[in-house]
């Protein structure tokens, strides 16, 4: 599970303790995804991310919520939860064996009746929304090729106020790295560069997890 790399251990651990606590379920979820994907497992947010993104949905009473990279569910729950009653979440992926998982879990956590998943390439199912599609928070953490993509076609739908979250933005801190032979890492500072010269927003990059870039649309 992604973790804050910029604390310490000592000091990581401080901030965990005095945070609120992902439910055990959240925490067999992180497990199991571990074990079973353990090559991919570094994918899946942090429980600190999670409780702040559960809080951030609540905070800003989000009915309309989209998800884009949706892995095996927790950053999907954590949204779901937050959502006011009769809200809907959006999944986008492209894996059935991962979301086989993240279905398990939102049966689970009794949050599957509002969360859909459409499983292919986002940006498809993103340009067949129709133009009065529109979400309260929004979740990018897919294919770091595509953040640009995602960007402009989820800018324009998103509601005045409404939030944007970016995830990976300081990819382990080698955005500064200018000897990083990282494939991701040019796509990641090009989409960091682009976003905040964004008119349409105003943003800042969170030091949680890898990096989250947090956007509020004008």
């Amino acid at each position: 599970m992604t973790r804050s790399k910029w604390l310490s251990d000592d000091l990581q651990a401080y901030v965990l303790a005095h945070s609120a606590q992902p439910d055990p379920l959240l925490n067999l979820l992180a497990v199991e995804t571990a074990e079973s994907f353990p090559a991919s497992a570094g994918m899946q947010i942090g429980s600190d991310q999670g409780i702040f993104m559960t809080i951030l949905t609540r905070a800003i009473g989000a009915r309309r919520a989209l998800e884009i990279g949706t892995f095996t569910g927790y950053s999907s729950i954590c949204i779901a939860r937050g959502l006011s009653d009769g809200g809907m979440l959006t999944c986008c992926d492209i894996s059935e064996e991962w979301t086989a998982v993240a279905r398990r879990y939102w049966q689970m956590a009794n949050v599957d009746d509002r969360i859909e998943l459409y499983l292919r390439p986002a940006l498809e199912t993103l340009r067949e929304f129709p133009d009065s599609e529109l979400f309260d928070i929004v979740f990018i953490d897919a294919y770091k090729d595509d953040y640009l993509c995602y960007w402009d076609e989820v800018v324009p739908r998103v509601q005045p106020n409404g939030v944007i979250l970016v995830d990976n933005t300081l990819y382990d801190g080698l955005v500064v790295d200018p000897e990083s032979e990282h494939p991701d890492v040019p796509a990641v500072k090009a989409f960091n560069d682009y976003a905040v010269k964004d008119d349409r927003v105003e943003l800042v990059i969170l030091p949680i997890g890898d990096g989250l870039t947090m956007a509020r649309k004008r």
